[in-house]
């Protein structure tokens, strides 16, 4: 079955321009019999590779395979995606939706933004839930145990309940982003802009009094509830890249030049077990091509969820334009190529500059690294949650890697990944002890003790015009398409 949206033009209303630039998207269930095929040719125009990620990420989309052309001022992008379960995209609703949210100029009526139901369960829309109504508490800080807690506890001493947030640790750093409201007991007055100030000093004033470290960076920012937030996951990015979390540790390792080599052969036990092992470490090798005038950044990595989302989110943010790439993965290797520039026309010129988009890069994809226990803990949505929750964690002696917290109706549900105050790893028998302990607050917890499994993908045999030797004065885009269709039916699932 196959659905097509094409765009909408209003002659009478809408500017030439403005309609040149309404995005085609097509929804193809008819080529591949094991995905569905998202199609969107479109002007290109600033962000919107990191806009049709974005979307399908929080669409709850798994894409096993993207290519991306975006020469001469036209792109055209395509993602090879099923739902979380494996199954291709069958509502006829979902291409109008895509649409929509990619251009709000051309929603019928120019009405209100376009909501969708996932497969999940998880109601979104263009840059997620509508957090209009909440104000934000952003911060970055040196990591330590309780911290979570205890900023949470300021809130709720201030008459604030947190509607739902993220936050994320990485290289001994923490930044975090919470969405609060006031509580129906609290002072009308409570986050009357007069008191957003208050609440930040607060904040500040409980993270100095830990640090007690001359020069110490540290960012709190209590900001009122406003339209059009940055997405929430690429502002954690931003913070963290502010913060320079990129900086620690040694640098990059380049990539494997065998494993690109190696997606071209049938994947056989050896070279799957070759390729767990090295998919641990993420790599990268940025080089130029100074013909073309592109640089051109290679990266494997271990493959999980989300992982298209933040590389495309580090490259956008750090100001560099995708002009072409293919993105897929290899049993649990995930491999990505880029041809980028950056916004000014440079490519990646100096070795400093490689050096550090390297290790931003790594830094972006190892921020979402899994790591500890996973719980997801459910219960009425109250006030103070959080903090009760954070508090009995701090008791037992752990600490958090990660946390998000969302409201479903009157639900608050919440995913952590947890280790113990040393980094260790947390026992079951204390994870029991935290289950019984919040039961008692109506909290109910459930230990996930693996991921979710990812469906098998169906290989077709590739044909033999597609695996012809390159020809020598080919165009970029002849080479680039050509060693697209050598990888494509190898690829596995990208879990963005």
């Amino acid at each position: 079955m196959k659905y097509v949206s094409g765009p909408y033009f209003e002659p009478d209303f809408d500017p030439v321009l403005d309609r040149f630039g309404t995005p085609g998207v097509v929804v193809d269930n008819e080529t591949r019999e094991d995905c569905t095929l998202v199609k969107v040719d479109s002007v290109n125009r600033d962000g919107v590779l990191l806009e049709m990620v974005q979307l399908l990420t929080d669409l709850d989309l798994v894409i096993s395979k993207s290519y991306i052309s975006s020469d001469g001022g036209w792109l055209m992008d395509v993602f090879h995606v099923t739902d979380q379960i494996g199954r291709k995209l069958t509502d006829p609703s979902i291409p109008e939706f895509i649409q929509q949210a990619l251009v709000p100029s051309h929603r019928p009526g120019n009405g209100p933004s376009p909501k969708f139901t996932t497969c999940l369960g998880n109601v979104v829309g263009p840059g997620g839930p509508d957090l209009s109504d909440c104000a934000c508490l952003e911060f970055t800080v040196h990591d330590r145990p309780g911290l979570l807690s205890s900023i949470t506890q300021v809130l709720v001493d201030q008459g604030c309940h947190v509607a739902c947030g993220q936050a994320w640790t990485h290289s001994g750093r923490a930044a975090g982003l919470l969405y609060v409201t006031t509580t129906a007991t609290a002072d009308a007055a409570a986050l009357h802009p007069s008191r957003w100030a208050r609440i930040e000093r607060l904040v500040g004033a409980v993270v100095d009094a830990r640090e007690n470290v001359p020069g110490e960076r540290r960012w709190v920012c209590m900001s009122a509830p406003v339209r059009g937030r940055v997405h929430t996951e690429r502002r954690l990015h931003q913070l963290m890249h502010d913060d320079r979390d990129y900086e620690r540790g040694p640098a990059p390792t380049p990539v494997d030049e065998e494993l690109f080599s190696m997606v071209d052969r049938a994947a056989t036990t050896t070279a799957l077990s070759a390729l767990r092992a090295r998919a641990a470490e993420t790599r990268v090798t940025i080089d130029n091509w100074e013909e073309r005038g592109y640089a051109i950044v290679k990266m494997t990595s271990r493959d999980r969820p989300r992982l298209l989302f933040d590389t495309v989110c580090a490259l956008t943010d750090m100001h560099y334009v995708v002009f072409h790439a293919t993105v897929g993965s290899q049993g649990p290797l995930a491999i990505q190529e880029y041809y980028i520039r950056h916004k000014d026309g440079r490519t990646v010129d100096s070795s400093a500059e490689r050096q550090k988009v390297s290790r931003c890069l790594v830094a972006a994809v190892e921020r979402r690294g899994s790591h500890g226990a996973k719980v997801e803990v459910r219960a009425a949505d109250r006030s103070g949650l959080l903090s009760d929750f954070s508090r009995v964690l701090r008791e037992h002696g752990m600490s958090l890697l990660r946390a998000e917290l969302k409201r479903q109706k009157d639900e608050a549900i919440g995913t952590f990944h947890l280790v113990t105050d040393s980094g260790g790893q947390v026992r079951p028998e204390a994870l029991r002890a935290v289950r019984t302990r919040v039961s008692d607050m109506g909290i109910s917890l459930d230990i996930i003790t693996e991921a979710p499994g990812w469906p098998p993908v169906r290989k077709t045999s590739v044909p033999a015009s597609a695996t012809a030797q390159e020809r020598p004065g080919s165009s970029l885009g002849t080479l680039l398409w050509s060693h697209l269709g050598k990888l494509s039916n190898n690829f596995g699932y990208i879990r963005s």
